[in-house]
């Protein structure tokens, strides 16, 4: 699994003009990625890596002060742009394993205490953020 992890001041997601996930105040945006390998214990591990992950401000984590995630899938993490100009997405998991897995991260960070709003896996989604410092990370596992 790959993450795109923004520090954040606010953030919020639309889809057919109805916002249907938001933040409004300081916390994490995640965008999340599966690939074909992937299963239940990446998506364990991340949700632990981004429930502590001490990047607010003080170098506190979500668990330290109760901040929330906006988590949001994103196929496109695993484009591969080596070659020519357009982007291959043969990495990307397809639809029906890359969801339950996203909803995994999801489950899991609610299940450790987090509080989490999402977007609509497959939606065409408009993704709003102020990111704050900026702070802005990409991590694997």
């Amino acid at each position: 699994m790959r993450a795109v992890v923004q520090r954040v001041s606010t953030a919020s997601v639309v889809v057919d003009g109805q916002t249907i996930g938001a933040i409004d105040e300081p916390g994490l945006m995640v965008l999340v990625g599966v690939t074909h390998t992937d299963t239940a214990a990446e998506a364990r591990k991340l949700a632990a890596k981004l429930w502590g992950l001490r990047v607010l401000d003080g170098e506190k984590s979500c668990s330290d002060i109760g901040a929330p995630l906006l988590v949001i899938s994103q196929f496109t993490l695993y484009g591969d742009t080596r070659k020519g100009r357009r982007p291959t997405w043969q990495a990307a998991a397809p639809g029906p394993v890359a969801e339950p897995l996203v909803d995994a991260v999801v489950a899991e960070l609610r299940a450790l205490g987090a509080r989490v709003e999402t977007g609509s896996f497959g939606a065409d989604m408009k993704v709003s953020l102020v990111n704050d410092g900026p702070i802005t990370l990409v991590i694997d596992v």
